[in-house]
């Protein structure tokens, strides 16, 4: 038998025909420039069509936190996909995902100890939103339906999650129906008078919760705030009797330097949304937590008081797979010492970049560092040029960051500080 050589897996020109189809994330299909063709990855390595290999700078948004292809994870995942890849589990259950949510419950900070799995980590906050608003529903307190979030926020892209992230501000107006307005306020600061706190105390009986990302903003420009000021706003939060909303998507599992953000500033919240580094990069999931004061507060006699919310592949068996491999690794690899080591080596290397002209900020937390530069317009042709460097980094607007795989190695991320200095300095020579 020939085979078919229109079938698009057995053609080799495959880059070329890159942009004939897929519509991209995040970019102007009318002038965007063809995307970089990966044919594979390994370790903390992307392998590119042409044989290049690029260190990974991103872990492809934050997830491979093991590095790819993990032998112990791709083990774990094969052996489900032998015996059970997917089941509803509408009405079934399997032991995968008891498993994981047995033992997200364990390490999780607080009490959160019951889980609702969805795919994306835009998803969880949606389901986040739900809850919060449904539990005081059924309380009877049906004037809480608005929430609180911070300058500089981004919990999503879906509908309800633009209407709680500032980064949507301006893109609002487009979305009217679809992204409800909430109440967006700066940051509390350390000590002192503060708008949150105000706004707590003025309109406390609306609100259904305060939404936060503990210790780092990411799309908002990886801004960095203490563990006092989390505690902070949770302590406002949870003074004024409403929910406190961790949004641990991009910080959960070792990126700040603990297993989860709000373990630093002794944080125990009410709701908890994970994703990314769940699953170690392999595949989509998300999860989010709650008490059991939340969860109780959707008992009731008939579906009306139940949450209403089950995607066809929550809980997925190959995704829970995943997950409790990696969470495995956590237990039985060094991670939160080598986030520790990528910390102290960034603050070392990036720091010597803050005196270069057309650098404005430099900002360092765990296995994150940023350097914020004076404009945006040079982000394109930097990307371009990282990947001449030999790096993956794909800069966040006036943003050159990165959130390498905690696995990276010295002299890889060496290789990424480097390139990041290379390129700042030919952008604003």
């Amino acid at each position: 038998m020939t085979s078919n050589p229109t079938h698009g897996t057995e053609r080799s020109d495959w880059p070329e025909r890159s942009l004939d189809h897929v519509w991209y994330p995040y970019a102007q299909m009318r002038d965007m420039a063809p995307p970089v063709p990966v044919a594979g990855v390994e370790g903390t390595r992307i392998r590119l069509a042409d044989g290049r290999e690029l260190v990974d700078g991103t872990s492809s948004w934050w997830s491979a936190c093991h590095g790819y292809r993990h032998p112990h994870i791709m083990e774990a995942v094969h052996r489900q996909l032998d015996v059970l890849p997917h089941v509803m589990l509408g009405g079934m259950t399997h032991e995968p995902v008891v498993r994981l949510a047995e033992r997200l419950a364990a390490k999780a900070p607080g009490e959160l100890a019951h889980t609702m799995f969805t795919e994306s980590g835009s998803v969880s906050v949606e389901v986040a939103l739900k809850m919060a608003r449904q539990y005081w529903d059924n309380r009877g307190e049906t004037r809480r339906d608005t929430f609180l979030a911070f300058d500089n926020g981004y919990h999503g892209d879906t509908a309800g999650c633009m209407g709680v992230s500032d980064t949507y501000r301006d893109l609002r107006p487009r979305f009217t129906g679809l992204a409800h307005e909430h109440i967006t306020v700066p940051l509390p600061a350390e000590e002192g008078p503060c708008e949150l706190e105000r706004v707590l105390a003025e309109h406390g009986d609306r609100i259904a919760g305060v939404v936060i990302e503990p210790l780092i903003q990411g799309a908002g420009g990886m801004l960095v705030h203490s563990p006092k000021v989390l505690r902070r706003a949770a302590d406002l939060a949870q003074g004024a009797g409403t929910l406190f909303i961790a949004d641990e998507i991009a910080t959960g599992f070792g990126r700040t330097g603990s297993l989860f953000a709000c373990e630093q500033a002794g944080v125990a919240p009410d709701i908890m949304c994970l994703s990314k580094a769940l699953t170690a990069g392999t595949m989509p999931m998300a999860a989010t937590m709650a008490t059991e004061q939340v969860f109780d507060g959707f008992h009731g006699d008939d579906e009306s008081t139940a949450l209403m919310h089950g995607p066809t592949f929550t809980g997925n068996p190959l995704a829970a797979a995943a997950a409790n491999a990696s969470l495995d690794l956590f237990e039985t690899e060094p991670r939160m010492a080598q986030a520790a080591a990528l910390e102290a080596q960034l603050a070392e290397e990036l720091g010597l970049l803050g005196e270069l002209p057309g650098v404005v900020d430099v900002r360092i937390k765990g296995a994150m560092g940023a350097v914020q530069v004076a404009t945006d317009r040079h982000k394109d042709w930097m990307r371009h040029r990282f990947v001449e460097h030999g790096v993956w980094i794909r800069p966040l607007g006036d943003v050159v960051y990165v959130t390498p795989p905690l696995t990276l190695a010295a002299g890889d991320l060496s290789r990424l500080t480097d390139a990041m200095g290379r390129v700042v300095r030919e952008a604003f020579a």
